[in-house]
């Protein structure tokens, strides 16, 4: 039976300033490219804030994620640090993996942030390897794949989802639907069914979830773990969300008509943040005067991490050779 002991309340006020914080970092990255100092593609989440947030609440520091190109905001939200990022972007040998990756290749695993892979599906196979090692050792670590609905497409999905259903491993492969790979929409890529069906067709627990809720990603998640922990095995979380900014880059790009503006419109609409931000003043527990309090306390830490980043030093052109080969 699955154990739901360790299931905890996060406070709603929380979860809405991790988004907002998640947010506002992206949007500045957007309004900052422009000046070409970040010399690498950046992939952003604005509007899918919710599903990061949601999922990393439920995580321990000692659990694992694996990330794929758009990783800014599970960085941040399992605990990473925003100068590191940044100075990463900026490529500072300050930076999280010292300069050498850029914006997909966000890592701190200490905070248990593992890895981010840019190649599709690639967080997955690497996942249930963290996985197994868990299981073999004992350890009641569980593990995170983020992966897009193009991931599933991918044979490497297949071959791992099999896997990990067979040996019941401590992996959840968190889909975040977003409807699009790249500039092509769901329903040019595969059959009209549920993505949830596929899992099940390897025996894995699939649930979905609104992934503009940040509390039904939040139980949803929490659900996961617990079976994880349980030795219940693996689950398949599906949340359908929506980027609003261009896959690649930081602008808008409503204009080159893979999608419409009323579907933009539609998912704008339903933005994470505001949903929780009327919540919580529904229920009387968010003033503006707080909010105008939080975000200019997250504004005043955004300032501080970029000018850190901009004036931090360059790799010495004496290390690039490190870390190309395994040590002995």
């Amino acid at each position: 039976m699955t154990d739901l002991s360790e299931t905890r309340a996060v406070a709603p006020l929380k979860l809405l300033r991790e988004m907002l914080y998640i947010r506002l970092v992206e949007e500045s990255i957007a309004a900052r490219y422009g000046e070409q100092e970040m010399r690498c593609p950046v992939h952003l989440s604005v509007g899918q804030e919710a599903t990061a947030v949601g999922v990393c609440q439920a995580l321990r520091v000692t659990d694992r994620v694996f990330s794929t190109h758009r990783c800014h905001a599970h960085y941040l939200a399992k605990g990473g640090d925003l100068k590191a990022m940044l100075a990463e972007i900026y490529g500072k040998s300050a930076g999280c993996i010292g300069g050498r990756g850029g914006s997909m290749h966000l890592a701190d695993p200490a905070k248990g942030m593992i890895a981010s892979v840019p190649i599709v599906a690639s967080s997955i196979p690497l996942a249930v390897g963290s996985a197994l090692q868990a299981k073999i050792d004992g350890q009641d670590h569980v593990t995170v794949a983020f992966i897009g609905d193009a991931s599933i497409e991918e044979g490497v999905f297949h071959e791992s989802a099999n896997f990990a259903s067979l040996r019941k491993l401590p992996v959840i492969f968190v889909c975040e639907n977003n409807l699009y790979s790249v500039y092509t929409n769901i329903r040019e890529r595969q059959p009209g069914r549920p993505l949830t069906n596929v899992a099940v067709a390897h025996d894995l627990h699939a649930a979905s979830a609104d992934g503009n809720d940040v509390e039904a990603v939040l139980r949803s998640t929490q659900e996961a773990v617990a079976r994880a922990r349980s030795g219940e095995g693996p689950t398949f979380l599906q949340f359908d969300t929506y980027r609003w900014r261009e896959h690649c880059g930081p602008n808008f790009d409503n204009q080159l008509g893979y999608r419409t503006v009323d579907e933009y419109e539609e998912w704008h609409a339903k933005d994470p943040i505001e949903l929780t931000r009327r919540k919580l003043r529904a229920l009387k527990m968010l003033a503006e005067s707080d909010e105008s309090r939080m975000t200019q306390e997250i504004e005043s830490e955004i300032d501080a991490a970029f000018a850190y980043a901009k004036a931090a030093a360059l790799p010495e052109p004496s290390q690039a050779s490190q870390f190309v080969y395994a040590g002995r």
